[in-house]
């Protein structure tokens, strides 16, 4: 989080030896046998590798095509059970196949509100290409279908090519509910682990879906886990002996390298190769293990599931934006952020009192560092009753607030999903009073250990749960907070410290008699929701007209978060490894439809050395969340701790951040709209370069800038990799860097890290250093104009309000910048099926550097609207670190950001 989760064990083992004694979660550092593996699991070790699919049968007889969509029943002639098998064309890109046992047996499927409504009734047609005896084959749009029936199998292909096969490898199975039998193997209904006995009244019911992708080497996603971006086989040496999890646990530092699943889970996955792209999204919130092998040129995976039903949605358009962008029709879209949100922020576990609060606010104004947001984590609270606070060490919150906030800032407050089992505390007394906790097997309220001690814990899957709990964040009920303070939910996997694995017992019982092994994944993102919501709210109230934008930082996450807010990727170390994988690790979120995510800048754990500092801000600044935060026992650590040289070198980065966030702004408004990623992959920008297909250690923020990180200590060069097909520049000096065929040798300094500009793209910036963002809101903006080959270059500026959401009624301004035939054209842009922009800034580019323009003898000047004539004058690239004169500025051209305008450059 203070991801708490992580926080030292001391204290709960204070709490716990009350009642218990806790024998391997009181600890601050990772061990596997705290965690079950596959083999200790038993619905995944009667699962794994097992050739079950040739069991399943579909029955000709029973196939109905009826326009979009394809039932039949699915015979399991072994166990004399049938099944009902759906699929159905969507007109957003993909086909969904289901399989459900028949009506009235009530299996699990995730709610609607999960996800997003309305693609439900897009569908477009089904054509019958052909009917046999044993198989149907099916065309919409680009996709082929293929259902054979005797074993069951199913084969997607996309534009010709093979994408996707169900069950080619008979590795799939439904077992069925069934009534118990003294027969029964162990495991099936009652299941120990640990001193933890789960009950499993429904007995087995699990899933396995085989998947291969034909011709398929590098598959991406179903984060999170800290491992490389291409995800390695599981049939391996160890660790990737062991399939990756997917199940929301509270994994304190955990391992750089390891198959384990972390505090979120996102069951989708995309794959790649050379033309071709596909994905599938399991819609699925029980606890999962998936294998992946690669025999030959294929790739193959097995998805085993607990409970619930098969609902794969997989998606055919065809190229990665296609493939996000129909999820994203699916699970939604990422929710435009404050613009604040994007500055940086200052977290640690914990800032003491407030005259701590207020020496760190004035520090960063001491030594001119621009920052956004201050945290307090859980000790800021009266006893871990959340929603309060120590009045002996915050007696005056809100004048605090108010004072952070005079200078443009805001601060942020922890609120977990533990509630202290205290009658004298209000949270708790109308919770139980209105029956809002989760329930044990028995139809107690849970009684679980966390922070506070014997805690509840609100169940948040209740839309009237939800409710409740977004009431409690009003000015009026929230006492001692302001419109500008804002939440952080953390510990919501959820984390139950004596509980099995250190979450909540599957048998215990949530809203309409689900059990927790159904829904586990679901709780991070409900809870997320309904704090969300009540952010929403209290700006209703405090704004009627145009509201304010909700932010709330998650730990855990499902598919839909992004629709919430942002996460971050938890308790990592001060540690060389912990930065390096932080960048696959972010890769893979965007690939997965999240990619509003960070990593602790510094790591959580452990106390970094003043390079290791310097380099995980180099790289932070990139990040889409941008947080330095540090655990309670580490050394202080606030920028200008680490002597004159390192604060200098840091305070340019963050600034380098500050200046960025009008073009990473507007990818975030591309991301709102369309579901793309902000950091990107090199493949994702140059999806036909096979070499660049499992590259993790660079990456593109948006599609105009290249980053090289250096992780390591010590380094004086790095090997860069600048994709062909493409112009680039440096963009500390400028210059164009010569094309080559392989990756190069970069020297490094400690004042900075190798990021390039790709020559075809406009980039808007701020240059001028300011506090924080709301101190740039006035500023003009410079324009870097990266000519390609073709002496050509685009891009876009968005920009609002920053706070409300106005622009939805279409209160923001977008322009497109273009450079073509030497002639840079400013016009509005509209973005389909959305209100035009309407607003008006009283701003002007200040600035335009033109990087690739071809030599002139006498050089070049600007026409400006066909009258004003300026000289282009070599210089900087920015004002921010005036280095090689390798650009041709334009200087004070005075171009209106709101209007249309044409600068045409011509020799002098």
């Amino acid at each position: 989080m203070a991801a708490p989760g992580a926080k030292t064990r001391v204290q709960a083992i204070l709490l716990l030896a009350l009642s218990l004694v806790l024998s391997s979660h009181v600890v601050s550092a990772f061990k596997d046998n705290e965690f079950k593996k596959c083999a200790q699991t038993s619905f995944c070790s009667r699962n794994r590798g097992v050739q079950q699919g040739q069991n399943f049968e579909i029955v000709p007889a029973s196939l109905v095509l009826n326009t979009a969509t394809l039932t039949a029943t699915l015979s399991n002639k072994p166990a004399s059970k049938t099944l009902q098998l759906t699929l159905t064309s969507h007109a957003d890109g993909f086909v969904r196949f289901m399989v459900d046992e028949l009506p009235g047996v009530g299996r699990y499927q995730v709610p609607g509100d999960v996800l997003v409504s309305g693609w439900e009734t897009k569908k477009a047609a089904f054509k019958e290409e052909s009917r046999s005896a044993n198989q149907i084959v099916l065309s919409s749009g680009d996709a082929r279908v293929e259902l054979n029936f005797q074993p069951f199998t199913l084969a997607i292909s996309v534009k010709g090519q093979p994408a996707l096969q169900i069950n080619s490898r008979n590795l799939f199975n439904f077992e069925h509910r069934r009534t118990k039998q003294d027969s029964d193997p162990a495991g099936y209904w009652e299941e120990t682990w640990m001193s933890h006995t789960d009950s499993k009244p429904k007995g087995p019911e699990a899933m396995s879906l085989d998947l291969v992708f034909p011709g398929f080497q590098n598959v991406y996603g179903i984060p999170e886990r800290a491992t490389s971006l291409s995800l390695r086989p599981t049939n391996g040496a160890a660790p990737y002996g062991e399939p990756y999890r997917l199940y929301n646990l509270d994994v304190f530092e955990y391992l750089d390298d390891h198959p384990f699943g972390l505090y979120g889970s996102i069951p989708v996955m995309m794959a790649h190769k050379k033309g071709l792209t596909v994905g599938v999204f399991w819609n699925n919130a029980a606890e999962m293990f998936v294998d992946v092998v690669k025999p030959g040129r294929d790739t193959a995976v097995q998805w085993i599931t607990e409970s619930g039903i098969v609902d794969l949605f997989v998606f055919v358009g065809g190229s990665a934006p296609a493939v996000l962008a129909s999820y994203a029709k699916v699970a939604g879209t990422t929710a435009l952020p404050q613009l604040f949100s994007l500055g940086y922020h200052q977290c640690r576990w914990n800032y003491k009192d407030e005259a701590d609060v207020k020496a760190v606010d004035g520090g960063f104004d001491e030594h001119a560092i621009p920052y956004d947001v201050l945290w307090l984590d859980i000790e800021h609270t009266n006893g871990k009753r959340y929603l309060t606070w120590d009045s002996s060490v915050f007696p005056n919150p809100i004048p605090m607030q108010e004072d952070v906030a005079s200078r443009g800032r805001e601060m942020v407050t922890i609120v977990d999903p533990h509630v202290k089992r205290d009658h004298a505390y209000y949270v708790f007394s109308e919770a139980e009073k209105a029956g809002h906790f989760v329930k044990n097997k028995y139809n107690n309220d849970f009684d679980g250990w966390c922070w506070p001690g014997q805690s509840s814990y609100l169940d948040v899957t209740s839309p009237a749960v939800r409710s409740w709990w977004a009431e409690q964040f009003t000015l009026d009920k929230y006492q001692g907070s302001t419109k500008h303070l804002y939440i952080w939910n953390d510990m919501n996997e959820p984390s139950v410290f004596n509980g099995p694995e250190i979450t909540m017992q599957k048998d215990n019982i949530h809203f309409g008699g689900v059990e927790h092994r159904d829904n586990h994944n679901l709780y991070g993102i409900y809870y997320h929701m309904a704090t969300a919501e009540g952010l929403k709210l209290r700006g209703s109230i405090v704004n009627p007209e145009s509201g304010d934008r909700p932010f709330v930082l998650s730990r855990a996450f499902f598919s839909g978060t992004q629709r919430v807010g942002p996460i971050w990727t938890g308790d990592n170390a001060a540690q060389w490894s912990h930065l390096k994988v932080s960048v696959p690790m972010l890769l893979t979120l965007g690939l997965t439809g999240l990619p509003y995510s960070g990593a602790d800048v510094g790591g959580f754990f452990g106390n970094p050395d003043a390079e290791l500092m310097t380099r995980w801000y180099q790289v932070g600044i990139f990040y889409p969340f941008f947080r330095g935060h540090a655990h309670l026992e580490t050394q202080r650590r606030e920028p200008w701790l680490f002597g004159p040289e390192t604060t200098a070198r840091i305070r340019t980065a963050i600034r380098g951040r500050y200046a960025m966030l009008p073009y990473i702004y507007t990818l975030f408004r591309a991301a709102n709209t369309s579901g793309l990623p902000i950091l990107r992959p090199l493949w994702y920008e140059f999806p036909e370069a096979e070499e660049l297909f499992a590259v993790d250690e660079e990456f593109m923020l948006g599609s105009a800038m290249l980053v090289k990180p250096v992780s390591a200590a010590g380094a004086s060069s790095v090997d860069v990799t600048l994709p062909q097909g493409a112009r680039w520049y440096d963009a500390l000096t400028g210059a164009m860097v010569p094309p080559r065929t392989k990756s190069h040798r970069v020297q490094v300094t400690l004042d900075g890290i190798p990021v390039y500009y790709r020559g075809g793209n406009i980039v808007p910036r701020r240059e001028r250093p300011r506090r924080s963002t709301a101190a740039q809101a006035n500023d003009p903006y410079t324009l870097v104009v990266a000519l390609d080959d073709k002496g050509e270059a685009a891009g876009s500026l968005y920009a609002d309000d920053g706070r409300t959401f106005a622009f939805t009624r279409g209160d923001y301004l977008h322009r497109d910048f273009t450079f073509k035939g030497m002639k840079l054209t400013s016009t509005a842009h509209q973005e389909p099926g959305l209100p035009a922009g309407t607003l008006t800034l009283p701003l002007t580019v200040e600035r335009v550097v033109f990087l690739g323009l071809p030599p002139a003898r006498r050089g070049y000047k600007a026409v400006i609207g066909g009258k004003h004539t300026v000289p282009l004058e070599a210089g900087p690239l920015s004002m921010l670190a005036a280095q090689a004169e390798n650009a041709l500025v334009l200087r004070k051209p005075d171009l209106p950001v709101s209007h249309d305008w044409t600068v045409e450059i011509v020799a002098a």
